[in-house]
């Protein structure tokens, strides 16, 4: 069967439904939902029982790269920087001197059981370099797996921030694939390019779309999400048009944001929690249809070698050596070692020597695949069981929760308050989201001239007004009468 523009929103809303419909009860035998998605996009496709023909490499890399821009941007919006500020250093190391080692320790043992060279055994060694965000977000909070001593932030910053750093080795080593002849400086001018302006293109949007979100006047609620997600594909389309890393920049970008007072901060996260969910299972179906399981076969002994190099050694290889200089018990690092997933990512990644036309590219992209599956296979139905293993996970009944999930959750609080404005206030004339109210109080309605009127981030407060706030505690009552009294204090 053809796609053609009369049936491919029937075809893709049936695989869409039936993915949601098998994905709800996959959690029940410890299949990760993302593995059913791909499986239910190779049994669509040409090997399969649908026969939908879907050979175009080009149009797979467009919708990977719109996919991860949501999915990446989602991850960061999703981010708690208190979470993470503690192991910062050690995440950082991890998403960029773990990912070089992860590529080069394991392309030279490609060089050495396969007739690779050694650009195209590098090639495939920084492809699959990088845990794959889609499947640490969904997988870690599908399973509402809590782990210690902010083993999760540390996870969750590694697997979000170190696809920029493959993606750059990928570019290097096709670079060096097809154009042997160039200079290894370059490509360490390009690596440093593309981090730092990526970072600073990120950070720089990050606060460019905090205003504009919070200054521009849209009328419905609604819109605000898609602001956000204009201002998503302008920091990676710019980015990447100066030479800097579009997914570093969105990823930066969306944890400034996500750690910043916006208007409408739960109608955004939710809309982006939702699209990341979509984007993530559009992006297995599409990667499912492009590969036909027939070519895999003759490629599953060398791939299930390759795979578990890469598990057993080249990543905990990896991991412990990045992280010799920091202080953290030894069953903390092997967890980390373990949660080396890889998902859609490094397909992704593997369409590139598909659409450059070198000569293993279809070899490649194959033994790409099947490391992928197996990955996700293999570590991600044991996540749990390693962690109990490993002792660092949480009980049940001591789950945190996440900051940013109270914009999502509406939590009560514990206690209820009234709160009188008097005309000499720092609050008058001024709107919620500018008074950086804690996240532990919450306006729930302001009474005006005997009417109530419900809040939003760009209501002003008016002289007068009483607000009707819920607290956690009482130190969150203290800190809103020392913003609302500000002036009076200085």
């Amino acid at each position: 069967m053809n796609l053609t523009t009369e049936n491919i929103l029937l075809i893709g809303s049936l695989l869409l439904f039936i993915s949601i419909i098998v994905g709800k009860t996959s959690y029940k035998f410890g299949v990760p939902t993302l593995i059913l998605f791909l499986a239910i996009g190779m049994l669509a496709g040409s090997d399969g029982i649908g026969g939908i023909r879907f050979d175009d490499p080009k149009l797979a890399q467009f919708i990977g790269i719109v996919s991860l821009n949501f999915i990446l941007f989602s991850g960061g919006l999703d981010t708690n920087f208190k979470a993470i500020k503690p192991i910062l250093r050690e995440g950082l190391v991890l998403s960029t001197l773990g990912v070089f080692l992860t590529a080069a320790t394991l392309g030279i043992f490609v060089w050495f059981v396969t007739d690779f060279t050694i650009y195209e055994s590098l090639l495939l060694g920084s492809i699959v370099s990088s845990t794959d965000a889609a499947a640490v977000f969904s997988i870690l909070r599908s399973k509402n797996l809590a782990l210690k001593t902010n083993l999760r932030p540390t996870l969750e910053l590694e697997s979000g921030s170190n696809d920029p750093m493959a993606y750059v080795l990928t570019l290097a080593c096709l670079s060096l694939v097809i154009n042997q002849d160039q200079s290894i400086p370059t490509m360490i001018f390009m690596f440093f390019q593309q981090m730092i302006l990526g970072g600073i293109a990120g950070f720089a949007f990050g606060k460019l779309s905090r205003i504009i979100i919070n200054r521009i006047k849209l009328g419905f609620e609604g819109l605000y999400p898609v602001l956000v997600i204009a201002l998503m594909f302008i920091t990676f389309s710019a980015t990447d048009f100066v030479g800097g890393n579009g997914f570093l920049a969105i990823y930066i970008c969306a944890v400034y944001l996500g750690n910043q007072d916006l208007i409408h901060k739960s109608t955004i996260l939710k809309m982006f929690d939702g699209i990341a969910w979509l984007m993530q299972i559009v992006l297995f179906l599409t990667l499912g249809l492009l590969v036909f399981p027939s070519q895999i076969i003759p490629y599953m002994g060398i791939g299930l070698l390759i795979s578990v190099f890469l598990i057993l050694v080249a990543r905990p290889a990896a991991v412990l050596i990045s992280l010799m200089f920091f202080k953290m018990k030894m069953r903390r690092r092997f967890y980390i070692s373990w949660v080396g997933l890889r998902g859609a990512v490094p397909i992704v990644f593997a369409t590139y020597p598909l659409l450059a036309g070198i000569d293993k590219a279809n070899m490649i992209f194959n033994i790409v695949f099947f490391i992928s599956v197996t990955s996700v296979l293999i570590q991600g139905t044991t996540l749990s069981l390693f962690a109990k293993w490993l002792n660092v996970a949480l009980p049940e009944e001591v789950k945190p929760i996440a900051e940013n999930d109270r914009y999502i959750l509406n939590l009560p609080k514990s206690a209820m308050e009234e709160i009188l404005i008097p005309p000499n206030s720092f609050a008058v004339d001024k709107r919620i989201i500018d008074l950086h109210f804690p996240t532990s109080a919450f306006i729930v309605m302001i009474k005006r001239n005997n009417k109530f009127v419900r809040p939003g981030g760009s209501t002003v407060i008016e002289a007068n007004d009483t607000l009707v706030l819920l607290l956690d505690t009482e130190d969150s009552l203290n800190e809103v009468n020392m913003i609302l009294d500000k002036t009076l204090i200085g």
